[in-house]
């Protein structure tokens, strides 16, 4: 497969979570990973097979060198990872069980990436081999100098001819809605393919879908059509909108699916019905598939397809990181996920 670099670009974190569905208050312990929007795209890029990578500011210290291993192991590239600033961001998890939802506490005010300014990061020998560019909302929610730092990403990407994919994720913690649209409607406008969860398009543009009601455990799929065309109709620089759709009974069980809109054809694709190991990167991991699913070339219907199942297949491991070939993924679109062991 000949396929030209997806470059990601934002923060890796230090997760700490609690073992065994313990609430912080009990723990006495937490268990160690790294996770963070882009880098777990990237991740799941590299074990899909892609050429993956991963741009970021991490200090040199130890702590920011065990990341940049942690990337390393899963095949990302991470030649033009900057070094610098003094500490890495810290995420703490508290995993929900049955009715009681997981719980997200950061440590990541003054993180070497927060500290990134334009002119920083040579985009241009980045992307003179690149044929695709992510980025998040989160990023730019991290400081007004990221966020600078991502408009000049993102605009250096369309100059270089790449399609720009980002996924808004919404952060409450992070930042104000005020400030989310004032930003993202900057960064949007330079993006071909924009991702949403069923909130983020309202949180961000105001944009919701009529008489919906995300804690109802329920989701009208067809509502969504007219999010993605209002989208569309505000950034008409957009060719695709993809909105992933999460139907939340409980902290375990999930039902998961995606529609895509590319202003001619609303697709929805096949609902899963989750039971949740982790569901934090799910939205990465579908990020993930569907970039695979261009530039591999497959339809947008099979984009789509793939997308989700791979970001179905995420909820069943443990970690930020989607740990899964494309071999994996495609075996579960095809002969669906009976679980039976195989030998």
């Amino acid at each position: 497969m000949n396929t030209k670099a997806i470059v990601t670009f934002g923060e890796i974190m230090l997760r700490l979570a609690t073992p065994e569905y313990q609430r912080f208050a009990q723990a006495s312990q937490f268990n160690i990973q790294y996770g963070g929007g882009e880098a777990n795209v990237a991740v799941s890029l590299a074990q899909l097979g892609l050429p993956a990578y991963f741009i970021t500011r991490l200090p040199a210290n130890d702590v920011g060198q065990s990341a940049v291993n942690e990337l390393r192991r899963y095949g990302v590239a991470t030649d033009y990872i900057l070094r610098g600033g003094s500490r890495i961001g810290i995420y703490f998890l508290e995993s929900g069980a049955s009715q009681r939802a997981s719980k997200v506490i950061y440590d990541r005010a003054g993180s070497a990436i927060s500290e990134i300014r334009p002119g920083m990061v040579d985009w241009k020998t980045i992307f003179e081999n690149a044929g695709w560019f992510h980025v998040t909302g989160i990023t730019p929610a991290l400081s007004p100098s990221a966020a600078e730092a991502t408009l000049e990403a993102v605009k250096e990407a369309r100059d270089h001819g790449l399609t720009v994919s980002c996924d808004l994720n919404y952060r409450k913690k992070l930042w104000s809605r005020q400030e989310a649209q004032k930003t993202m409607a900057e960064v949007v406008t330079y993006v071909d393919v924009l991702v949403a969860n069923e909130e983020d398009a309202d949180m961000v543009f105001g944009i919701k879908a009529e008489d919906s009601d995300v804690e109802s455990g329920t989701v009208d799929t067809g509502m969504y059509k007219s999010v993605a065309e209002q989208l569309m109709s505000r950034f008409p620089n957009l060719k695709q909108v993809a909105i992933t759709l999460r139907e939340s009974i409980s902290a375990f069980d999930n039902r998961w699916s995606a529609v895509l809109w590319d202003g001619e054809t609303f697709l929805t694709s096949k609902k899963y019905d989750v039971h949740i190991v982790d569901r934090v990167g799910g939205g990465d991991s579908f990020c993930a598939g569907l970039i695979y699913g261009m530039v591999t070339g497959l339809s947008s219907q099979e984009a789509l397809e793939f997308a989700v199942a791979a970001s179905c297949l995420k909820h069943s491991i443990h970690g930020d990181f989607n740990l899964v070939s494309a071999g994996e993924v495609t075996s579960l679109i095809e002969k669906g996920g009976s679980g039976r062991i195989q030998r």
